[in-house]
C-alpha cells in the first residue's frame, strides 16, 4: 500500500529561505526527506497553511491518506492572520476526517484549532533536547508511544507550550517543565496525534538551530556567551555524523533513543504503521 501524505508547512517565505540557508531545506522539505528515508514508497505533497499561500480544498484533501504538520517558528498564542489561517486549515483537516500528526508547532496548531490555548513557555526556551519524557496513564499502551521506554529524551526546540487542552484531548506524555509533550485530539471524525518535540530532525539540524539562536540562548541563561553554544552545537553535530561515538553521547547525556535514527523517529513510524493497518 502506497501512503499519500499531505505535508503541511507553517513557515513564512522568509523563514523557509532562512532555514534553507542554515540547514539545506525548509522544515516541511526536511520532514518529507525523513519520510522518504523511512518509507521510500510514500507519496508526499508539500503545502502551506499560512494566509499568504493557497491551501488545498477538502475535496483535494480526500485524495490523501493522512496529514502531517511540520514544525515552524509560528507562535499560536499570537492573534494574527497567519495563526488564524493555520487554525482554520487544521479545522478543515479534522472536518475531513483525515488522520493527522504534528511535531512541535504542528501540535500547537491542532490544539488551538480544536479550542485549546498556547502561551509563551516559562522558562522560555526548551533547546536541543527535552529530558525525561514519561507517558501518562493514557499514554501507556497508546500506539503512538509503542516501543518507548519508561522515560526518554528527544530533540526539541520551542518557546511556547499548550496550557489548556481542547475538548476531546488526552495528554499521552509529559515532563515536569512541559506537561504536554504528546497528545491525542479527537474532533468529529478527525484524530490528531502530536508531539511537542522533534522526532523528525537530525542532530545536524538541531545543531544548526542552536547556532542560529545563540543570542537567545545566552539571554535565557542557557549559556554565558555564544561561543559556548557553538561548542555545544559542534558536539551535537559530530554525534549526528558519528552516532556510535559513545564518548560524545556520554558528554551530552544521550542514549540510543536519540542517537539511533530509527528509535528517534519512533512516533512517526508508529503513525505510519497505524495508517498502514487501517
Amino acid at each position: 500500500m502506497t501512503l499519500r501524505i499531505l505535508m503541511v508547512g507553517s513557515e513564512t517565505r522568509d523563514e523557509r529561505e532562512a532555514r534553507r540557508k542554515r540547514s539545506g531545506a525548509s522544515s516541511a522539505e526536511s520532514y518529507r526527506e525523513t519520510l522518504r528515508a523511512m518509507a521510500p514508497e510514500i507519496e508526499c505533497r508539500l503545502v502551506s497553511c499560512l494566509s499568504e499561500e493557497a491551501t488545498p480544498s477538502q475535496a483535494e484533501m480526500a485524495g490523501f491518506d493522512a496529514v502531517i504538520f511540520a514544525g515552524s517558528p509560528i507562535q499560536m498564542h499570537d492573534e494574527d492572520e497567519d495563526t488564524r489561517s493555520a487554525a482554520r486549515f487544521a479545522l478543515e483537516v479534522f472536518d475531513a476526517g483525515l488522520p493527522s500528526f504534528g511535531s512541535c508547532a504542528g501540535l500547537q496548531i491542532a490544539a488551538v484549532a480544536a479550542g485549546g490555548r498556547v502561551r509563551p513557555r516559562k522558562p522560555r526556551m526548551e533547546a536541543a533536547f527535552v529530558r525525561h519524557i514519561a507517558p501518562t496513564d493514557a499514554g501507556r499502551g497508546h500506539p503512538l508511544l509503542a516501543g518507548r521506554p519508561l522515560s526518554w529524551d528527544a530533540p526539541a526546540m520551542h518557546s511556547s507550550e499548550v496550557v489548556r487542552l481542547p475538548d476531546g484531548a488526552r495528554v499521552l506524555a509529559g515532563t515536569v517543565d512541559t506537561p504536554v509533550e504528546a497528545i491525542e485530539i479527537r474532533r468529529g471524525d478527525g484524530v490528531f496525534w502530536g508531539v511537542q518535540y522533534h522526532p523528525e530532525l537530525s542532530l545536524e539540524e538541531i545543531a544548526a538551530s542552536l547556532r542560529s539562536q545563540a543570542e537567545d540562548l545566552v539571554e535565557e541563561g542557557l549559556a554565558r556567551e555564544p561561543s559556548e553554544v557553538s561548542d555545544y552545537a559542534d558536539l551535537v553535530e559530530t554525534l549526528g555524523r558519528e552516532p556510535d561515538r559513545r564518548d560524545l553521547a556520554w558528554r551530552l547525556g544521550l542514549d540510543r533513543e536519540v542517537t539511533d535514527a530509527e528509535r528517534r523517529r519512533r512516533e512517526i513510524r508508529n503513525f505510519l504503521n497505524h495508517l498502514a493497518g487501517r
